[in-house]
Formats: structure tokens, C-alpha cells, sequence
């Protein structure tokens, strides 16, 4: 399975590229984000591949980010999701929208991509919903050492464990890891000061 490429793009349109490779040339379907983060003809560039197999194709769908490809996934393995719906999806949103647009339930702003209705939305919604809770504690079990650090900080200022450990579960929930640990510090402490 061909997971990444590499090559000089040769074509470039908003549905897909074309890259040389070695003077072979691969075409990649791609979402309208990709398109506009690729790059130009004639450059080397790099597409996380995701391998299509049917009875009759093999197609390539490329993205020009991991979080790209992997929502992508997610979407596909919603039944009556295909690849190309899957696209057209990730062409009317951003990735990280979409995700956010999941997290809240906002039904409303999934089923204004062109060809989602609401029913489709609300599958979407339901189902991605569980699937990226588990990421979420997936990448906080890998935080655990950044977790440590803030209830460590925190305990250094006279809380008690048993008091913080909430408190910064609530504020990695709410900002992420990606905040930072002095974001997450600030926002522990003023969950702290309301208690």
C-alpha cells in the first residue's frame, strides 16, 4: 500500500495532482485545502497517500497533512461514506472544522457542505463523535508527562493533588495539549481561584 509520495508536480487541479516520480506519474485526488496548500508546478512536493483498492480501480487519495488524511478516514468509514463524498466533504471544510463542528454537534454547519443533508450530517456527527474522543484520550495518555508537569507546578504552589487533578483534566479537555503549558497553568489556576 503506497501510504506517502514525494515527487515533482507536473498537474495541478483542484480535484487532483499529478506527480513524476522517477518518470512515473501518480495522480492523486485531493481536497480543495490540499490544492491550496500544495504548492506550484514544477516544485517537489510530498501527499500522505491513502490507498483505494476496488474490483475494478486503484486509486490514490493524497492530503498535504496527516490531520487531513486522517479524518478522511474517519469519514470513509462511515457506511455510505465513500471516498469521493469523503472528498467533497473535506473540500467544503477544513479538517479542523470539521472536527470542531463534531465535538458540538453542530449539525447545522456540516449539511451546508454541498451534497451533505442533514441526516448525513447527523450520522456524521454521531459517529465521528465517539471516534474522536478516543483520539482525545489517546493523545492525553501521551500527554500524561505534560499533565504531570502542570499538577507538579501546581502542587509547588499548595494545592493538594486530589483538588487539581480535575481541574487540569477540565482545562486539557478544554484547550488541548497543543495549548501549551502555560496556557494550561493559567486556565488550571483560574478554575482553582473559582472553586
Amino acid at each position: 500500500m503506497i501510504a506517502y509520495l514525494k515527487g515533482n508536480l507536473i498537474k495541478k487541479s483542484p480535484n487532483y495532482v499529478i506527480l513524476d516520480i522517477s518518470g512515473v506519474g501518480y495522480r492523486a485526488w485531493i481536497p480543495l485545502s490540499t490544492y491550496l496548500n500544495i504548492g506550484n508546478l514544477n516544485e517537489v512536493v510530498g501527499l500522505f497517500i491513502y490507498t483505494h483498492l476496488t474490483d475494478n480501480s486503484l486509486s490514490l487519495y493524497g492530503f498535504s497533512t496527516e490531520e487531513e488524511k486522517d479524518i478522511f478516514l474517519k469519514l470513509i468509514s462511515i457506511s455510505g461514506i465513500g471516498p469521493k463524498l469523503a472528498l467533497n466533504i473535506l473540500s467544503g471544510i477544513g479538517a479542523s472544522d470539521l472536527e470542531e463542528a463534531i465535538r458540538q454537534s453542530d449539525v447545522d454547519r456540516i449539511s451546508l457542505i454541498p451534497g451533505i443533508g442533514k441526516k448525513t450530517a447527523l450520522r456524521i456527527a454521531l459517529e465521528l463523535q465517539e471516534k474522536l474522543e478516543k483520539k482525545e484520550k489517546v493523545l492525553a495518555a501521551k500527554g500524561s508527562q505534560e499533565k504531570e508537569d502542570l499538577i507538579s507546578a501546581l502542587m509547588n504552589l499548595g494545592f493538594k493533588r486530589k483538588e487539581i487533578e480535575t481541574i487540569v483534566n477540565e482545562a486539557i479537555k478544554t484547550y488541548g495539549l497543543k495549548a501549551g503549558f502555560e496556557t494550561l497553568l493559567r486556565e488550571s489556576l483560574k478554575r482553582m481561584a473559582k472553586v
